[in-house]
């Protein structure tokens, strides 16, 4: 239902459209035929009129310059239907007022925001944001309704305006930025600090593991000494053929205890 009346509108549209271009033509054209036969160049309409059996010949003169007064002043009236078909049309079209209201409002809150408007009293508040606006460049088309309600409404909003103000909003993003910075570098230190903590885990590793190593080299050199000192020791202390020469008793040489 909503299209047929958007395609009856837009047709009712462009007939009033074409209508006012057709009274403006024809408006045109009489003036110049009328003009052009007060000098003389072109013959006056010719029209057979009487009354009561008395004719007039200057009937058909008489009928044209009020043919062409009737169409001037038609062509006069309908800028004003004009407007008014404008006027309906943005009645219509709500959700473009709406669209209109929320830049208003934009441009004012971003106003109230830099600190522009300095006005205590609600009344001279909304007047300066009021004069404010019809004086913004981006919002002189606008209705003075549609600024009047931005107006009012940027005054309700003005405290949110002074908490969030643009001195306010970038003292805080400065503060952001140092607190961003600090922890980039607390980031850039910590990888550092995992990276040596990962070396020396490492390194440790080696240590530990080249340590065990070389105690398990000094552990098969020990046995392999302690298989060789009591052989060594018989063959040094012993007489060749293996007795004491005091005795007369082979002397057994127990190997050193083995250090833990």
């Amino acid at each position: 239902m909503s299209a047929v009346h958007t395609v009856l509108f837009k047709s009712q549209a462009l007939f009033l459209r074409l209508t006012f271009a057709l009274i403006c033509i024809a408006a045109l054209g009489a003036v110049l035929a009328t003009a052009l036969s007060a000098a003389g160049v072109w013959p006056w309409l010719t029209l057979q009129a009487g009354l009561d059996g008395t004719y007039y010949p200057q009937a058909g003169m008489v009928a044209q310059i009020t043919l062409t007064a009737l169409v001037l002043m038609l062509a006069f009236f309908l800028p004003a239907n004009g407007r008014m078909l404008a006027l309906e049309n943005s009645h219509r079209k709500f959700s473009v007022q709406m669209e209109d209201v929320a830049r208003a409002y934009h441009t004012a809150h971003a106003g109230d925001r830099k600190g522009l408007f300095t006005a205590r009293s609600e009344f001279d508040a909304v007047k300066e944001r009021l004069a404010f606006m019809r004086n913004h460049p981006d919002l002189g088309e606008l209705e003075p309704e549609v600024l009047e309600l931005a107006a009012q409404m940027s005054q309700v909003s003005q405290d949110l305006a002074s908490t969030y103000s643009d001195a306010n909003v970038e003292r805080a993003r400065t503060f952001l930025k140092q607190r961003q910075q600090e922890l980039d570098a607390f980031q850039a230190r910590l990888e550092d600090a995992k990276m040596v903590m990962h070396e020396l885990r490492q390194w440790t590793r080696d240590v530990e593991i080249e340590e065990s190593l070389a105690k398990s080299h000094l552990g098969r050199l020990r046995e392999e000494l302690f298989e060789l000192l009591p052989e060594l020791s018989a063959q040094l202390q012993s007489p060749p053929d293996g007795t004491d020469p005091e005795t007369g008793s082979v002397v057994a040489m127990k190997p050193p205890r083995r250090a833990d």
